[in-house]
Parts: structure tokens; C-alpha cells; sequence
């Protein structure tokens, strides 16, 4: 199995990027999608080898949203996290399978100046809950855009960028309770170094710089972790400020 997660900062711009090429090249099972920016009805996708095709959209049109396209019927869908303050966004969909959940989830960013970081940490805490109570009836794959780098050697600048959002104390925090409670980042099971990542700013020819943030994340449960097969960054590809990243099991 092959599991690609991409945060394509709007769906409809990156199907004139080269979507389709990329999906044939690199023919993940799923793929699960975050800031799709749009609602079903206003996209002309074609992916005939993905029958089964998800979206939660948030209620305000062109803004966050995400869908995942399989090639493997789940057993049920759930859309957004069951609490009405979250629910608004269109941040979360989960896929049952018959071994596991599959949740994308796009993690609320904490804004300049850190306007939304009292929400976030709320948000951190019951997106946790949500994961931990699914994980008591089968085990848990988990991925997306988490708008946080973990720890230093996740972005290229670490001193620079400490009170910023995606690098507060509060945001790491919330992201280690993830990984000391039963979850697993998965690419640092294959990868202890720094100076690979995820996002790069559209500004100062980042990317060319290679002045990036590693914050899109497959993370699992112990228990599958007997499964992992490789985990790894599409850096070269383009199409948005995020790369894609790849998860496979075994």
C-alpha cells in the first residue's frame, strides 16, 4: 500500500500544475488532500482509477477544506471531529478500513502575531482525543499539513523562528504529546537528520534556498508499526508551497 498525503494550497490550481501527471506517476492507493480550497461541485476532477472520492469543505467557500481519493472502498466515512467550533472548517475526514482509520487532517494554523494559538492548543488537545478514542476499536494512520515543525532540525532556522507560528513552545508541545502517547512519526523512523522538509514561503526564493519547515507528518500507531515499509519527502515535486509526502506499508 501506498499512501500519499499533499497539503495543494487549492485544488483547482493544482490540477493546471500537473495533478494528473503526478498521480500517474507515482499511483499512491490513497491519497488524502488538505487546503483543497474549494467544495466538490466547483472542481471538474477526472481520476477514474479513484472510484471512491471524499470532501469535507468548510462552510466558508475557497478556504481550508480536504478530500481523499482511494482506490479501496472504506467501511465508513466520518467527516470533522463531532465539536461544532471545529467542525467549520472542513479540517478532518476519517476512512475505516477493516485494520485501521485513515484521518487526514489539516491542523489550524496559529496566524501572525499568534491571534489563533489559544485556539489552536484547544484544538491540539481534542484532535488528540479524537485520534486516542478511535484508536480503542483499531489502530490509527494519521496525516496532513499539522502546522508545526517538531523539533530544531525540522526547519532551516530554528533561533530565528522560536515565538513564530508553527514553532511555539505551545505548538511542539502539543505535537510531543502525540508522539509520547502511542503515535509515531513515521519519517523519522527512517530519517534522523535534519534539512529535509515540507513547506517552503513563496518569499525570498525559499525553496530555491532550500529555507524550508518539515510540517506535513504520516504518523501511526505502535501497532502498525510492524507494517512501515518507508516513509519519505517528494521534495522536487512542485505544484504548491508544500511537497508531498509518501507513506508505505508493507
Amino acid at each position: 500500500m501506498k499512501f500519499i498525503s499533499w497539503n495543494v494550497n487549492g485544488i483547482r490550481a493544482v490540477i493546471k500544475k500537473g495533478f494528473y501527471e503526478f498521480m500517474n506517476e507515482y499511483n499512491p492507493d490513497i491519497i488524502c488532500i488538505q487546503e483543497t480550497k474549494a467544495h466538490k461541485e466547483q472542481v471538474d476532477l477526472v481520476l477514474p482509477n479513484y472510484p471512491y472520492q471524499y470532501w469535507n469543505s468548510a462552510v466558508k467557500k475557497g478556504y481550508s477544506s480536504t478530500a481523499i481519493f482511494s482506490k479501496k472502498e472504506p467501511l465508513n466515512i466520518i467527516n470533522d471531529i463531532g465539536i461544532e467550533k471545529h467542525d467549520q472548517e472542513g479540517r478532518v475526514i476519517t476512512l475505516e478500513f477493516k485494520e485501521y482509520y485513515l484521518v487526514t487532517v489539516y491542523t489550524p494554523n496559529s496566524k501572525r502575531e499568534l491571534l489563533r494559538l489559544d485556539y489552536r492548543k484547544v484544538w491540539d488537545k481534542d484532535f488528540f482525543k479524537f485520534i486516542k478514542n478511535l484508536e480503542e476499536k483499531k489502530p490509527v494512520i494519521f496525516c496532513g499539513d499539522l502546522n508545526v515543525a517538531h523539533t530544531e532540525i525540522d526547519l532551516k532556522n530554528p533561533k530565528t523562528n522560536h515565538s513564530n507560528p508553527g514553532f511555539t513552545d505551545e505548538e511542539r508541545n502539543g505535537f510531543s504529546n502525540i508522539v509520547n502517547n502511542g503515535f509515531i512519526d513515521t519519517f523519522r523512523e527512517f530519517n534522523k537528520e535534519g534539512g529535509h522538509y515540507t513547506w517552503w514561503s513563496y518569499m525570498f526564493q525559499a525553496r530555491v534556498r532550500d529555507i524550508g519547515w518539515r510540517i506535513d507528518y504520516f504518523c501511526i500507531s505502535d501497532s502498525l508499526k510492524e507494517k512501515l515499509k518507508d516513509s519519505y519527502i517528494l521534495k522536487n515535486v512542485l505544484g504548491s508551497d508544500h511537497a508531498p509526502i509518501v507513506m508505505e506499508f508493507k
